[in-house]
C-alpha cells in the first residue's frame, strides 16, 4: 500500500492507495486550531495520525511532496521556505521511525505531470488539481463554504492524492 503525504504546518493531506491503485483513504490532519500552538504540537498531531495509519493499513511505500526549493513571488519568503522544509524533514523522520523505511520524494510539478494534470502559466494550480482529482476519483468529496469556495483541507487532500498516484505510477513503471 502507498501512503501519499502533502505536508504543511497548517493542514497535512493524506491519501492511501492499495496495491492496485484504488483509493482506500482520503484524509488530513488539521493543525490550524490554537491547541496546536507550537511547531512541535503540530508534529505530534501528524505523528499520532501516522501511528494510527500503521495500525490500520499495511503501508509499504511512502511518497512525500518535496518541500519548496525556491522563492515564488508573492507566495513564499525565506522564513516560510525554512519552516516548511524543517517541518517536512521532521515528518519525514517520524514516518521513517514509524514505518521502518525511508520515504521517497516527488516534486509537485513532476507528480502533476505523471498523473496527467497540465497547469498552464498563470493558472491556479490548486484549483486545476482539485477539479481533476474530482474527475478521476468519484469518491473524493468536496464541501464548499457559503461563498462557494472549497473548505479548508480540500486542496491538501487533492495534492496528497496526486503525490500518492504519481508514486503508484512510478512503482508500476519499475515493475515493468
Amino acid at each position: 500500500m502507498i501512503l501519499g503525504l502533502d505536508i504543511s504546518t497548517s493542514i497535512t493531506g493524506i491519501t492511501i492507495l492499495d496495491d492496485t491503485g484504488n483509493v482506500l483513504l482520503f484524509d488530513m490532519v488539521d493543525m490550524r486550531s490554537k491547541k496546536y500552538s507550537s511547531f512541535f504540537l503540530k508534529a505530534d498531531a501528524v505523528e499520532r495520525r501516522l501511528v494510527q495509519l500503521k495500525k490500520d493499513y499495511n503501508i509499504d511505500k511512502i511518497f512525500i511532496e518535496e518541500s519548496l526549493q525556491a522563492f515564488r513571488p508573492g507566495l513564499s519568503s525565506a522564513s516560510v521556505i525554512l519552516t516548511l522544509g524543517r517541518f517536512n524533514g521532521i515528518i519525514s523522520w517520524i514516518s521513517y521511525k514509524i514505518f521502518g523505511f525511508e520515504p521517497q520524494y516527488i516534486g509537485a510539478s513532476t507528480a502533476r505531470k505523471a498523473v496527467g494534470i497540465k497547469v498552464e502559466r498563470g493558472q491556479n494550480a490548486k484549483e486545476i488539481v482539485l477539479k481533476r482529482v474530482m474527475e478521476l476519483e468519484k469518491g473524493f468529496l468536496v464541501e464548499y463554504t457559503p461563498h462557494g469556495n472549497p473548505v479548508a483541507g480540500c486542496y491538501d487532500r487533492a495534492d496528497a492524492y496526486v503525490i500518492a498516484r504519481a508514486g503508484y505510477l512510478s512503482c508500476q513503471t519499475l515493475k515493468k
